[in-house]
């Protein structure tokens, strides 16, 4: 059946692009309300943002929504992780400005947050997007695809210079809560001699050794080091969970991303919904939806290491 959160739960913290104070609420919704953002300090006209892959404004460094009025909420891909893992279908999340707050630049907070208050039932089932039939989409860079499984199946592989991340390659199933035990506290991470073209161009302004995992070379800036050898491409793999997320409902199929990145998941959803053979919606049997991530999670399933 359909799940919400059983109270109201707030973060707050600072924007990681804009350097902003921002709280953020996730409040109960009812059946079939889906996820929506909605934008408190926005007085005056539409400040409702639905949580869907057609309203995502391309982006390199994060996911940002925006709906017919102008009104954007920005990397919202982390939360958007959180719920989906956590097995929440229906929320309303209040924020206070134009972008998520970062807070340990991981999942985990909102996780923790989300579970502390509980999952409740609601009285409609659960729908899933079945996937028939392979797409991808591919650039330059790197390459998505999308094809048929049982349940919600990832592999990722990532490739860069640094000798600090390198050549990392993951295989994941998601089910029966694998994302809040092994991804949702992987942080998010750049390369050191990124940094400063990043806030040049206004960006990661509220970036900071204790939000983001910063590498230079062999070496992890960021005290304390990596929380897990391959901390990189979970993340990306938490990355890729939310941004598929804003399909709107849950997927049933294989991820596959080599070096993609949000742009690239945003533009495979597209292709999949331009695609009317290539997936169908269903209404998940109890077999099918035990296999959704976040079906049966607890609060002892969050690492300690978070």
């Amino acid at each position: 059946m359909q799940t919400t959160i059983r109270s109201s739960v707030s973060f707050t913290g600072v924007g990681l692009h804009s350097g902003r104070p921002a709280t953020l609420t996730i409040r109960p919704a009812s059946a079939e309300h889906g996820i929506w953002f909605k934008r408190t300090d926005i007085v005056l006209g539409d400040s409702l943002v639905p949580a869907r892959y057609d309203v995502v404004e391309t982006s390199p460094l994060c996911t940002m929504l925006v709906n017919r009025a102008g009104v954007s909420v920005s990397t919202v891909e982390h939360v958007m992780a959180a719920l989906a893992g956590c097995g929440v279908h229906n929320a309303l999340v209040e924020i206070d400005g134009p972008e998520c707050p970062i807070l340990d630049g991981s999942s985990a907070p909102f996780v923790r947050g989300i579970l502390s208050r509980g999952v409740r039932t609601l009285a409609a089932p659960v729908r899933a997007i079945e996937v028939l039939l392979p797409v991808s989409v591919h650039t330059a860079q790197g390459w998505a695809r999308l094809s048929p499984a049982q349940g919600m199946v990832m592999d990722f592989h990532i490739d860069f210079a640094d000798e600090a991340i390198g050549r990392q390659t993951r295989h994941m199933d998601l089910a029966n809560g694998a994302f809040v035990r092994e991804l949702c506290d992987s942080r998010t991470f750049c390369r050191n001699a990124d940094v400063e073209a990043m806030r040049a161009a206004g960006k990661a302004l509220g970036g900071t050794l204790e939000n983001a995992v910063v590498v230079d070379g062999d070496t992890v800036l960021t005290p304390g080091g990596m929380r897990h050898e391959d901390e990189p491409v979970r993340h990306k793999m938490l990355d890729a969970l939310g941004d598929l997320a804003l399909a709107g409902a849950p997927i049933l199929g294989h991820y596959e991303g080599h070096k993609a990145g949000h742009a690239l998941t945003n533009a495979l959803l597209r292709e999949l919904f331009a695609t009317p053979d290539a997936f169908r919606m269903i209404t998940c049997t109890p077999s099918q939806a035990a296999r959704l991530p976040g079906a049966g999670v607890g609060r002892d399933e969050i690492p300690a290491v978070a």
